[in-house]
């Protein structure tokens, strides 16, 4: 990272998808939004959906429809069971996606989890302007996917470049 920028916190929304988990025990959720704060962004809205591809959908919707919010980082729901649909839910709303995320998420995932990082489908991209991170339902993985490759890629001091530094281009023609 380089001192020579100023730091430029970002409106992050986070999003657990779960037919199971409440504010309470939702460890994914409160996971990120602690990174998240600690890093020095903002909390621009939390939620739990359950695994329904048209909920999800609805809820990012509204987030990348609303201006101030940069990004959406959503947990759960990117595996391979019937009730898994987060990535069905996210990817026909990106106008970009980024991926390389997946790529790095799940080379990452495997120094930790061997072959079962294969089970991952985390996804990325930009709609309207917001960047969306989809990541798995763990805690572990969103420890993985947040310290070791996005909080990077949100803190405009990272050099080369990084994705905060493109926010003010991402609605060029």
């Amino acid at each position: 990272m380089s001192e020579q920028r100023e730091f430029i916190p970002l409106n992050i929304a986070v999003l657990t998808v779960s037919d199971s988990r409440t504010e309470e025990d939702d460890r994914s959720g409160q996971s990120l939004v602690q990174r998240l704060t600690e890093a020095g962004h903002a909390l621009a809205g939390k939620a739990i959906v359950p695994d329904n591809i048209y909920i999800i959908r609805a809820t990012v919707s509204q987030w990348i429809a609303d201006t101030k919010i940069h990004v959406v980082l959503a947990t759960g729901g990117t595996g391979v069971t019937g009730r898994d649909g987060t990535p069905e839910a996210i990817l026909p709303l990106l106008d970009k996606e980024i991926e390389g995320f997946g790529e790095i998420f799940r080379m990452l995932s495997y120094d930790e989890i061997r072959t079962s990082a294969l089970q991952s489908r985390a996804v990325a991209g930009v709609a309207n302007a917001t960047y969306i991170f989809c990541l798995p339902g763990s805690p572990g993985a969103c420890a993985t996917g947040w310290d070791k490759v996005i909080r990077e890629q949100l803190d405009n001091r990272t050099v080369p470049c990084n994705l905060a530094m493109l926010i003010p281009r991402l609605t060029e023609n």
